[in-house]
């Protein structure tokens, strides 16, 4: 067994100590930084709110007040042993968020660097870059500061939406970095602001959304060996460099606009276009910086772009397994609801860490783990080992990891069952068939 969970059975057997992933010095660090380390002693200190926020999205369907009891996050009192639940709210909005973003900084950074080890194409990490969306309570503050979405008719969403861009390793799964803010920001936006934070040796996989000089450029400059790879789209335009049928060279023209922006943009920049088809027979291109035809063969690179489609299960895991398809966030102002979104994120990277350490010791890929069962099995070991003895932590916690190595998915996948077209609407009211005399 490993000798982090060992560790654990000598430790508070409360939520602080059921992951041997997050190091306490993070916590530290991270509420020493941003100046919200508790000074005075509280009945909830800031480090036991760091946990409740991540434990909010863990346990979605219990309450606050509820999740704080039963994970045993309360000190002890024995003139008061209860905390009201206003006591909570405050403790959350003294906390803030920048805490739990940096935490997830620093622990996205530490976990990704570990199981990158050994996962690499090519010598090249692999990324991908998506977005999505989540709602929010409709306060006058979310509503003010995050906007929602407008529709053609003047119609304006029920719910204020937060648009999200994830940076996403395709080897693990996990979220190595993230951005969010107001709705009415684009996606390209927010992906630019990922740019900076993607490691070197590695090959960026985006969706044909994100095809754009001033991003790809961006990204191939900045660092050493950061390559891209995303599909043309239909009205894209090129001069093609040589007379390979599927495999060649071309050279595209940036738009007036795009350099009127970014004054360091060239006149025209080359990528190398790859002609493949989908295993449902769909045709594409796709393009990419990585020009070595013989160091990275176009079948390979075809197989990386496959690879992307898998993440997009990152945001229904995210959206739906862990926060219970729920119509909106809990929080009810901007501050908490960026803090909940931190803590998501970080519940998310949990589960994916300990995925991650099982699949290393069962010699097999993290993605060929079930997400939804590790996630269930986790929620109920560790609300096991809040109340259990610490003798007993070590035998539970391998008796966990043995269970959730058993939990692989069948290798093949039933993939999509319904052809990716747009459905017309239906009608909200029957409509009459009037007869002809």
């Amino acid at each position: 067994m490993p000798a982090s969970l060992t560790a654990l059975s000598s430790q508070q057997h409360d939520l602080t100590k059921l992951s041997g992933a997050i190091d306490p010095n993070w916590i530290a660090h991270a509420l020493a930084a941003t100046g919200k380390a508790s000074i005075r002693r509280r009945k909830l200190p800031a480090e036991q709110v760091v946990w409740l926020v991540i434990a909010l999205a863990l346990y979605r369907g219990q309450s606050i007040p509820e999740i704080a009891a039963h994970l045993d996050l309360v000190l002890p009192d024995e003139i008061n042993p209860d905390i009201a639940k206003s006591a909570l709210t405050q403790s959350r909005q003294r906390l803030g968020d920048e805490p739990l973003a940096q935490l997830f900084a620093i622990s996205a950074d530490a976990w990704d660097q570990r199981h990158q080890r050994g996962q690499s194409w090519r010598g090249l990490a692999r990324y991908a870059v998506d977005g999505s969306t989540l709602r929010t309570p409709d306060s006058p503050d979310n509503r003010s500061h995050f906007g929602a979405q407008s529709y053609a008719s003047g119609v304006v969403a029920s719910y204020p939406q937060v648009r999200l861009v994830t940076l996403t390793a395709l080897a693990s799964h996990l979220i190595r970095d993230a951005v969010f803010g107001e709705y009415g920001k684009n996606e390209m936006r927010y992906a630019r602001e990922l740019l900076a934070n993607i490691p070197d040796h590695s090959l960026t996989v985006f969706d044909k959304g994100f095809l754009s000089a001033d991003i790809l450029l961006g990204l191939q400059q900045q660092g050493v060996q950061r390559h891209w790879l995303i599909p043309a789209k239909a009205n894209s335009k090129w001069e093609r460099l040589d007379n390979h049928p599927t495999d060649y060279r071309v050279r595209m023209k940036v738009s007036p606009q795009a350099r009127a922006q970014y004054p360091d943009l060239p006149e025209f920049w080359e990528a190398r276009a790859i002609e493949a088809v989908s295993r449902h027979g769909h045709k594409r291109v796709l393009l990419t910086s990585l020009l070595d035809a013989a160091a990275y063969p176009a079948r390979e690179i075809a197989q990386q772009y496959n690879d992307r489609w898998q993440i997009e299960t990152s945001y229904r895991e995210l959206k739906s397994e862990m926060l219970g398809d729920e119509l909106t966030l809990r929080s009810g102002t901007p501050q908490t609801v960026r803090q909940e979104i931190w803590g998501a994120m970080l519940a998310y990277n949990l589960v994916r860490q300990e995925m991650a350490e099982v699949a290393r010791e069962a010699g097999v890929k993290a993605t060929d783990l079930s997400f939804t069962v590790a996630l269930h099995y986790l929620r109920y070991e560790w609300s096991w080992m809040a109340i259990a003895s610490p003798g007993k932590l070590p035998a539970h916690l391998q008796r966990l990891r043995i269970r959730l190595g058993e939990m692989l998915l069948p290798k093949q996948r039933r993939g999509r069952q319904c052809p990716r077209v747009v459905k017309k609407s239906p009608s909200r009211y029957p409509t009459k068939q009037i007869r002809e005399a």
